[in-house]
């Protein structure tokens, strides 16, 4: 009797084992492969003017860095407006000595604290309205371009119907096992929305390189919808503005904007809370798309520990189990080259299961206390 009742649990687990390890596969074929064997189209049409837009506060050590590489890059007409936000260091005196320089650098100065909006959306709309052209391009102060061919590859990505652009915006490597923490999460971050998009499902983008039309902007009533949150200017606006047929992706080597890291896990930690804090009010099916990948990560694992445990179908399990490492490790792979992390693949299969652990640990922090801030 209790053989027979042992030879069912074992049955069973095999089957949610088989079923989750489905999933997995499911995900590595249908939806990452759509990245990892992308390739990347230019458009050929004429270049349109570009407005880059970029909100400062308090960033005139980073602006030092990386705005000239900006005003120099190579394209036929474009503007940079960046709105100061208020700042109390010296990113206004900065801003005006270069002014004097590039004749298309835009300053649009807050001197007080008009903050209708939450965190960064109110100046990043007056920087928007103040925009000359139909075409905005966006990244952050502290975003480093390293091609003078940034503008140019992103433009590049529209096509006639196409209203956004997502791109991608990676962090400067710097050694250690933090650093490969924070470069996996933002590429399994890039894995997701890229891939979606390319599935004509786009959910989100990033800040830190992110294109969109002015008139979409209006049309979709900018951050209106979702003004009280202070995070969301990227990811909230992409969810609710984006649709099957006017996205793109852009991940040509010449369009990343590479970013510093924080310095300590704490710091990073909470980063990814108020990245996170948004996820909840994205469209419902993309809530479970994006639940059902690390859900079901963590159900083959522990389906293969009870299985280990019980000595059951060790075989089968060892060929399954091989299996869909063979398949994450195709597509990371792959993946991986294109956005240019591929010193990550060894340790990927770890680094995976990291970078979840701390998901649901933050996720876990933001249900109890979901403030947050601008700077």
């Amino acid at each position: 009797m209790y053989t027979n009742y042992l030879l069912k649990i074992e049955d069973i687990l095999l089957g949610l084992f088989i079923l989750t390890l489905l999933f997995q596969l499911g995900y590595h074929w249908i939806i990452f492969a759509r990245l990892s064997f992308f390739k990347f189209t230019k458009n050929e049409s004429s270049f349109q003017p570009v407005s880059v837009v970029i909100v400062a506060r308090n960033e005139y050590h980073n602006l030092l860095k990386t705005l000239e590489p900006i005003l120099n890059q190579d394209y036929p007409e474009f503007e940079v407006v960046v709105v100061n936000d208020h700042s109390d260091d010296e990113t206004h005196e900065y801003l005006q000595d270069l002014s004097k320089k590039y004749p298309r650098l835009k300053i649009v100065r807050l001197d007080q604290n008009l903050n209708f909006f939450s965190g960064k959306k109110f100046p990043l709309s007056i920087g928007i309205k103040s925009a000359h052209h139909e075409t905005l391009l966006l990244t952050d102060a502290d975003c480093q371009v390293v091609s003078d061919k940034w503008i140019m590859s992103m433009q590049a990505s529209f096509q006639p119907k196409t209203e956004i652009v997502l791109g991608y915006g990676p962090y400067l490597p710097k050694g250690g096992l933090l650093d490969k923490i924070i470069r996996f999460d933002t590429f399994m971050a890039a894995l997701h929305y890229l891939s979606f998009a390319l599935m004509r499902m786009p959910y989100m983008g990033v800040g830190r390189n992110l294109a969109y039309s002015k008139k979409m902007f209006y049309e979709r009533k900018g951050f209106i919808n979702h003004y009280k949150i202070n995070s969301g200017d990227d990811d909230l606006f992409i969810n609710q503005a984006a649709s099957k047929t006017n996205t793109a992706i852009c991940i040509c080597p010449e369009s990343m904007t590479y970013s510093i890291q924080e310095k300590s896990l704490s710091l990073w930690l909470l980063q990814k809370k108020r990245h996170l804090s948004t996820s909840g009010m994205y469209k419902t099916k993309h809530r479970i798309l994006l639940m059902i990948y690390p859900i079901t990560l963590f159900l083959f694992y522990g389906f293969t520990l009870a299985l280990l445990l019980l000595k059951s179908w060790l075989i089968v399990l060892a060929v399954l189990f091989s299996l869909r490492l063979i398949s994450f490790l195709i597509i990371q792979k792959s993946a991986l080259q294109k956005l240019k992390e591929q010193k990550l693949l060894i340790f990927s299969p770890i680094l995976e299961l990291l970078i979840y652990s701390f998901q649901g640990l933050v996720m876990t922090l933001n249900f109890f206390n979901s403030g947050n801030k601008w700077k």
